[in-house]
């Protein structure tokens, strides 16, 4: 059975780079195999995990695209379904312990709608054969309501210690119940508190909204300094603050 996590927030909170240290602590604890969906069309979990910048579905359909209007033949005859298909079969990045599949967008008019419902046929096709999907989803809402995989065991809302950012996620939450998601759980991981600790004012916002807080990400000066130095994440030490906190919020989250 897979078992499927979701990580949604507003932009700016740390949101990618809590996806990154997740995906690493899970594959450290053998959990894997693990499909990672990096579903942000402004890609770059790659970096926090240290990868290559990896082909995107955004791009190959924009091939495909210019294939067709240019008026050429799709490799060996094939129609412009089948392209897109045999692309996506080369485009899985292979990491360790997981595999990784990329949005982007595409550079042409229009929304990447289409490139999302590729993204979502091709999740909902291979994802039995993972342990976890763990999907880093683009800041806001949008993407809650496109409904990328049929259901998410656990959604984890990321904020930082502002008072809208926490508003922010209720409102996602929010949206996902609106929406007859079937979800399991949802909480909060509050990125970013000085010192690890909540002011009373933000304690007070999390109560208001009702929000369940599965826990608290201090600020870690390393993360500044790795990505100032353009270093990957998942390098940061096992005792790092945001290392040591992340994992006991894993703990308490009682993943199979």
């Amino acid at each position: 059975m897979t078992y499927n996590i979701a990580v949604a927030g507003k932009g700016g909170v740390g949101k990618t780079s809590l996806t990154g240290l997740l995906i690493d602590t899970l594959v450290k604890q053998k959990k894997d195999p693990i499909l990672v969906v990096d579903a942000d069309a402004n890609c770059n979990l790659y970096e926090v995990l240290g990868t290559e910048e990896p082909e995107t579905i955004g791009h190959i359909r924009e091939v495909a695209n210019m294939t067709e209007k240019n008026g050429d033949s799709f490799p060996g005859g094939m129609t412009k379904a089948q392209f897109l298909q045999w692309q996506l079969s080369m485009i899985l990045e292979e990491g360790d312990g997981y595999d990784m599949l990329v949005m982007g967008r595409s550079e042409g008019e229009g929304c990447y709608c289409f490139v999302n419902g590729i993204l979502k046929q091709q999740v909902q096709k291979i994802s039995d054969h993972y342990k976890y999907v763990i999907t880093d989803n683009e800041a806001g809402m949008e993407h809650i309501s496109r409904k990328l995989t049929k259901h998410v065991d656990t959604l984890i809302l990321v904020s930082d210690c502002a008072k809208r950012s926490i508003q922010a996620v209720a409102r996602i939450r929010d949206l996902a119940k609106e929406m007859n998601l079937s979800v399991g759980k949802i909480g909060l991981i509050v990125n970013k508190a000085p010192n690890g600790e909540l002011s009373n004012g933000v304690k007070e916002e999390i109560e208001k909204y009702g929000l369940d807080l599965f826990g608290v990400v201090p600020s870690d000066e390393l993360i500044y300094e790795y990505d100032s130095e353009g270093i990957p994440l998942v390098k940061l030490p096992d005792d790092s603050k945001s290392r040591v906190a992340l994992q006991k919020i894993i703990e308490t989250l009682d993943l199979p």
